[in-house]
Formats: C-alpha cells, sequence, structure tokens
C-alpha cells in the first residue's frame, strides 16, 4: 500500500483556485436571485438520450444522475421559479483530457427566457470567470463547414459524446476563441423546442470555448406528447445500437403534465472550465482526486 499515490492530483494552487471560482459562481446567481438548489445524486430514472450512460448502482437501487435536469424541471413545474445546481454528476464510459466519470456540472433554468437570452448570460457567467472576450456566433450548418479533421484525427472523444463524428471534427478544427453554436437541426433537438418559424430548426445552442465543448442550452420543450414522442425515439435508437432501455422518466413526464413553465436551461461543465481559466492540460490538473485516484 505504500505505494499508493494518496495526494491530490491538482497542485494546491489549482485547487485555491477552484475554491475561488466556485464562489465566483454563487455570487454570479446571488446577484440574480437565481436560488441554489440541491438535487439526488442516486435518482430512480436516467436519460432515455442515447449518446449518454448512466452508472447503474448495483442491487437495484437506480442509477447515478447524469445531470440534474430532471430534478430541476420538476422543482419548476412546482412552482419554485430560477434555480441552479453546481455540484457532481456521473456518466459512464467517459473518461480522457476531457472527462471524468464524475464531474462538477453547473446547470441552471430562467423562467421567461428564451435560448438567446440565456446565450447571453451564459456569456457573462463565463466572462466573469474567464476574463471578458468577443463571442462569434455560429449555425449548425456552419459548424460543419468548418471542419477539416478526418475522424482518425480526432482524439480524446467518446463515441457517445456525437453520434455525428463530423460535429466532433468540426468543433476540434475551431480553434482558439468563443463561440456559440445556434439552429441545430430538429434531429438533434433532445429536449429543445421547435423553432416556431421553421420545424427543422431545434432552439438549442452550444458554446464552444478555445475548441472544448463547455455549455449546452435549450429554449425548453413544455409540449407534454412531444416529450413522449421524443422518449419513444430515443428507444428506437437503443435498439438499434444494442443499447439497454431505458424507460422515461415517469415522475418527469408527470411534471411537465402538470405544465412546465416557459423556461430555458442550460447545463455547462464546471471543471473544463476551470482548466481552462488554469491552462490546464487534462481535468486532472484542476480536479483533487480524478478517476484514477479516487
Amino acid at each position: 500500500m505504500d505505494d499508493l499515490n494518496w495526494a491530490p492530483g491538482a497542485s494546491l494552487a489549482a485547487l485555491r483556485d477552484r475554491g475561488v471560482a466556485l464562489a465566483l459562481a454563487r455570487q454570479f446567481f446571488a446577484d440574480r436571485d437565481v436560488l441554489e438548489v440541491q438535487t439526488p445524486l442516486l435518482g430512480a430514472a436516467s436519460v432515455t438520450d442515447p449518446n449518454i450512460q448512466a452508472l447503474v448502482v448495483e442491487g437495484g437501487n437506480g442509477y447515478l444522475q447524469t445531470s440534474t435536469e430532471y430534478h430541476q424541471k420538476r422543482l419548476l413545474a412546482a412552482g419554485l421559479g430560477d434555480n441552479y445546481t453546481l455540484g457532481p454528476v456521473f456518466r459512464a464510459g467517459e473518461q480522457g483530457r476531457l472527462h471524468n466519470p464524475e464531474f462538477i456540472m453547473l446547470e441552471w433554468y430562467r423562467l421567461g427566457f428564451d435560448d438567446r437570452a440565456l446565450m447571453s448570460e451564459v456569456g457573462e457567467l463565463v466572462d466573469a470567470l474567464l476574463g471578458p472576450a468577443l463571442y462569434e456566433t455560429l449555425s449548425y450548418a456552419q459548424l460543419l463547414a468548418s471542419g477539416t479533421l478526418s475522424v482518425a484525427e480526432r482524439r480524446d472523444v467518446p463515441s457517445t459524446n456525437h453520434a455525428d463524428l463530423r460535429v466532433v471534427n468540426a468543433l476540434e478544427a475551431l480553434g482558439p476563441g468563443r463561440r456559440f453554436i445556434v439552429d441545430y437541426p430538429a434531429g438533434e433537438a433532445v429536449l429543445a423546442r421547435l423553432d416556431d418559424a421553421d420545424s427543422a430548426i431545434a432552439r438549442r445552442f452550444e458554446l464552444v470555448v478555445d475548441g472544448v465543448e463547455l455549455a449546452n442550452g435549450y429554449f425548453e420543450l413544455t409540449d407534454p406528447a412531444v416529450h413522449r414522442e421524443r422518449f419513444a425515439a430515443d428507444q428506437q435508437v437503443r435498439d438499434q445500437q444494442g443499447l439497454p432501455p431505458v424507460n422515461p422518466d415517469p415522475r418527469l413526464l408527470a411534471a411537465v403534465d402538470a405544465g412546465l413553465p416557459s423556461c430555458a436551461g442550460v447545463a455547462l461543465g464546471f471543471d473544463r472550465l476551470l482548466q481552462l481559466r488554469q491552462g490546464a492540460q487534462s481535468l486532472t490538473d484542476v480536479q483533487a482526486f480524478g478517476w484514477l485516484r479516487r
């Protein structure tokens, strides 16, 4: 046992900066009257999205949560109002320079916001933690047109992270800068609503900073029938790909049936934000105890 490295993987300076960044993020939301909430790490249900695989807890106790989305939406349906979470989530099969099976996610929901309003707030948060910079907005089609890397050249991207490798390649090819990707096709909507003027377009965005996918946001879908249609479509893809079935979360569906208010939501990888803030090469450089030191 003497050869075990018990020390943290990140430097003490990096860990102190993590504490500063956490405080800055919480102050950002306190200044905007957005309430911090806590949701279960171990849930009875998980996401149906075939691109995300949950860690199943032995003994039939449920799933370690891949996101706090479903519980936060239940809070929204109950009338709690604007809220955020800042804490650990889990995903199976994701480990590398930009991935760890356990990581910190910052997720928040804003009543009365659409995707464009939330993009502006995401930019304000990133500026508060990384310093101000200009933002470029690219459509999904423009993103694909910018991709130049071959599949063989892609690095550190689990196959579960994107169904379309062209997107992975294009994101890697973007290089330095802060860019919002918008106008996703309807087939990539996940739980974003479709554009009223063009049903081929999803009201979804991603923020990519220096080639790193940082945040994924939606003008949230509120129609219960469409939720069920998309969950059923996910199951068909899971069947085709030989993935284990995941039943739709009945409590989420009940909450949406009761009435999910019009809102926009976004999930941001906080460890990745720290990696960019500190100029680190890997998530393990900003985490006290990464997957191999846990």
